[in-house]
């Protein structure tokens, strides 16, 4: 299989000729229809066509998974990078099939998701995507995978909860910190929770989406 057919995913249409894109990486054990109701809630005017990926792999104890787990913050190198070029390869298919670049894309992401979302969006050789959303994740460590994190960086919402016990809230601190120090302006929450998403931090987030500026994302339509 090759281009959008190389993952099973869901698509949410924009309401009109879309501004942008919104993708959205579930976490491991789930599918893409897990965060697909928080493409309404964190774009409720629908200015954005929405889309929510299948991670490629199968495995214990069920459901999908991004990458195999051997030690949080340092993905397994084989299945990471499997999914990091089948997902880099579908993500462009999606911007050729929907006409919206992907420098006009938000990228955003729950757990492996969020992983995934720092991942497609911040290494080196990727064009930059509009914003990034990274809930209860961190940045990874994978022999080969090397960051840019130049100047100017897209904007980057982060939140964890405090009660973590499965990804620490460390994680997302460290993140916050290196991206801060790198120049890009962060969106960053913590909340009392374990390995969950604040329904308040996405109202928060929804907000800060909608601010992003639709003359930008239309930019290269213009051109």
């Amino acid at each position: 299989m090759s281009g959008l057919d190389s993952l099973a995913y869901r698509l949410r249409p924009a309401d009109g000729t879309p501004d942008g894109a919104l993708v959205l990486f579930h976490g491991r054990g789930a599918d893409e229809n897990d965060l697909f109701p928080l493409l309404d809630f964190l774009d409720p005017a629908r200015r954005l066509i929405g889309a929510t990926p299948r991670a490629p792999l199968s495995l214990p104890p069920g459901g999908a998974h991004w990458y195999v787990v051997r030690e949080i913050g340092f993905p397994d190198k084989e299945t990471f990078d499997a999914s990091y070029e089948l997902t880099g390869a579908w993500l462009a298919a999606f911007a050729e099939e929907t006409g919206v670049p992907p420098e006009h894309t938000v990228l955003g992401g729950f757990s492996q998701g969020a992983v995934m979302t720092y991942a497609l969006g911040l290494r080196r050789g990727r064009a930059r995507p509009e914003a990034l959303i990274a809930l209860s994740g961190f940045i990874p460590t994978v022999d080969g995978f090397e960051l840019d994190l130049s100047p100017p960086l897209p904007p980057v919402a982060i939140g964890h909860g405090t009660h973590d016990p499965v990804i620490s809230v460390e994680w997302s601190r460290r993140a916050k910190r290196e991206l801060e120090q790198a120049g890009a302006n962060v969106l960053y929450r913590e909340y009392p929770l374990a390995h969950a998403i604040d329904p308040g931090y996405l109202s928060e987030v929804s907000a800060w989406l909608s601010a992003l500026p639709p003359s930008r994302m239309r930019a290269s339509t213009a051109e």
